[in-house]
């Protein structure tokens, strides 16, 4: 690479967006540092439609694909060499032309609990105001809790936990893993069991996408691929697309790997949370796919399609 080419990273604008692309590129200063310089590589952040639109849950403008959109075209368009996710904002299929170059080792998939009063979950009276926009979230909160109410809130990571310290709420949730990316771990009152908040599928997990053609990015991208993290992203995305999965359905996942083999848990739930279907299957890792395809069929079999067809999915 000479000195005038410099690998342009496209992300959201988002401190933690902004934080886990400059992690991305210190991974490759530190694999590649006899070819890259700091210099050579650039975070260009993009506003995408989901940054634009605060007010509203992403399921009343479009879903999945609201935070990827924009940068995947400046990928097209070659105004970008690659872009950094996170793998729960990508829809299930990803635009022609472009080609997840790397998975990076996943974070704790967990979804935290933060409380301004500083009490677990379980602790929390009934009445309790929970601020949250997602819908798997709402669903699994009013199943297990279902006196506590929940309130629609959005933005950054500190733009909630500023809410919740001003009293738009009393409490709220957020993936461990964001917390943990930008030094906030400490915000949380509580790291909750997957018994009782399964995470999003992809949740914690990060992937960079670059364009199909461009050979000579993914090979600089190919040394920070992890890929156990890869199968269970697989796995839990396969799932997802057999269930037309989008911000309007509650549905959950995680894939866990021992020992060569892969179990996958998923979820799907009524809005309300009064009723909840959840299976597991297990399998060799290499048939990641085939199990999250599988499980997939099972759990819409076992919900029924008037229950999409009623979420207008």
């Amino acid at each position: 690479m000479s000195s005038e080419q410099s690998i342009k990273i496209g992300t959201r604008g988002s401190p933690l967006a902004i934080t886990q692309a400059n992690y991305v590129r210190e991974l490759l200063l530190a694999e590649q540092s006899n070819v890259l310089e700091k210099q050579q590589i650039r975070i260009c952040s993009l506003t995408t439609m989901g940054d634009r639109f605060t007010d509203r849950p992403l399921s009343t403008i479009g879903g999945k694909g609201l935070f990827t959109k924009e940068i995947d075209q400046a990928l097209i368009d070659k105004e970008l060499d690659c872009a950094v996710h996170c793998v729960k904002d990508m829809p299930t299929q990803i635009p022609e032309g472009i080609v997840v170059a790397a998975v990076l080792k996943r974070e704790d998939p967990r979804d935290a609990f933060i409380s301004k009063l500083n009490i677990k979950l379980c602790e929390v009276p009934d009445g309790t105001i929970i601020g949250t926009t997602s819908l798997r979230r709402k669903a699994q909160l009013l199943a297990h809790y279902p006196k506590l109410q929940v309130v629609g809130l959005r933005g950054n990571v500190q733009t909630r936990i500023d809410k919740i310290n001003s009293g738009t709420a009393d409490a709220t949730l957020l993936a461990i893993s964001g917390l943990k990316r930008l030094n906030m771990e400490k915000a949380a009152t509580e790291i909750l069991s997957t018994e009782i908040m399964l995470p999003a599928v992809g949740q914690g997990a990060l992937l960079i996408a670059c364009r199909t053609e461009d050979i000579t990015t993914q090979a600089l991208l190919a040394k920070l691929h992890h890929q156990e993290s890869s199968y269970q992203i697989e796995a839990e995305r396969a799932m997802l697309k057999e269930l037309d999965g989008s911000c309007a359905t509650p549905i959950a996942g995680l894939a866990t790997i021992s020992e060569e083999r892969l179990s996958l848990r998923g979820l799907v739930a009524q809005p309300d949370g009064r009723k909840l279907w959840e299976k597991t299957k297990n399998g060799v890792i290499a048939d990641a796919r085939i199990i999250g395809q599988d499980l997939g069929q099972e759990l819409r079999a076992v919900v029924g399609e008037n229950f999409f067809k009623n979420l207008n999915i």
